[in-house]
């Protein structure tokens, strides 16, 4: 805790040097952005626009890592389903995310639902190619087991799969929550009404850097708090086993 404090002590006199240099109207100093932030959650504009990102970005995850697990478990356990949708999967990972979210406001409209599609299909191949991993790596011996004792498809889902695909659950998790919220912000600069990423736009069209760095730096807590007190906790969960086993 003492080296966190002294590097962000480090950060903030840094910062404080910079604005001196570079002059306000570049580089707002730690207090202008300070006030910058709390003008913008006494105005009630601040909460109004991450509670919208912040659903934007839940939406978006859990149709990703939904549709993409289901799609990389069937990949990775099917040799035939591979050779067909593989080619799919590397189109997908290399097609721009700027591509597809503009493809996505053409052909759907400046929706809620084109954006939240738009940000879950760049999300999803990511998530198949880790899950698609994760299925091939399932020990064989397991699954001969459970036919041994004719388990259902339910209690072999519960006590065989998804125990082996809790790490690379865990890893998409992650992975996966650090890419959508960056997209999701590229989504609402181009054609949504509110959220973070319109809030800085709207800044950056009338040169406010301090409100820019408000909601950049404002935006990163709440994700840094997420990924301390939800992801890694959760990462830790589903990797236990390997630790008990080492």
């Amino acid at each position: 805790m003492i080296w966190r404090i002294a590097s962000l002590a480090g950060f903030l006199l840094a910062w404080q040097l910079g604005s001196s240099l570079a002059g306000a109207a570049i580089l707002p100093s730690p207090a202008a952005v300070l006030m910058a932030l709390l003008e913008e959650a006494r105005s009630g504009a601040l909460a109004l626009n991450l509670l919208a990102t912040l659903a934007r970005v839940a939406a978006a995850f859990t149709v990703a890592i939904l549709f993409g697990s289901a799609i990389g478990y069937a990949m990775g356990r099917s040799a035939t389903f591979d050779r067909v949708a593989d080619p799919w999967l590397i189109l997908l990972l290399n097609l721009p995310a700027l591509v597809i979210i503009l493809l996505a406001y053409v052909w759907f409209g400046l929706t809620e639902a084109a954006a939240v599609g738009a940000v879950a299909i760049n999300k999803l191949p990511n998530t198949v190619a880790t899950l698609r991993e994760g299925a091939r790596a399932l020990d064989p011996a397991l699954d001969e087991m459970g036919q041994a004792f004719t388990f259902d498809p339910l209690t072999r889902a519960r006590h065989i799969v998804v125990p082996q695909l809790a790490p690379y659950l865990a890893a998409a998790t992650r992975t996966g929550l650090s890419l959508v919220w960056k997209i999701v912000l590229v989504v609402e600069l181009i054609g949504r009404p509110n959220g973070v990423g319109f809030a800085i736009g709207t800044a950056f069209q009338l040169f406010d850097v301090a409100r820019i760095l408000a909601y950049g730096l404002c935006f990163v807590a709440v994700m840094l708090a997420i990924e301390t007190c939800l992801v890694q906790p959760l990462e830790r969960h589903a990797s236990r086993w390997r630790i008990r086993k080492a």
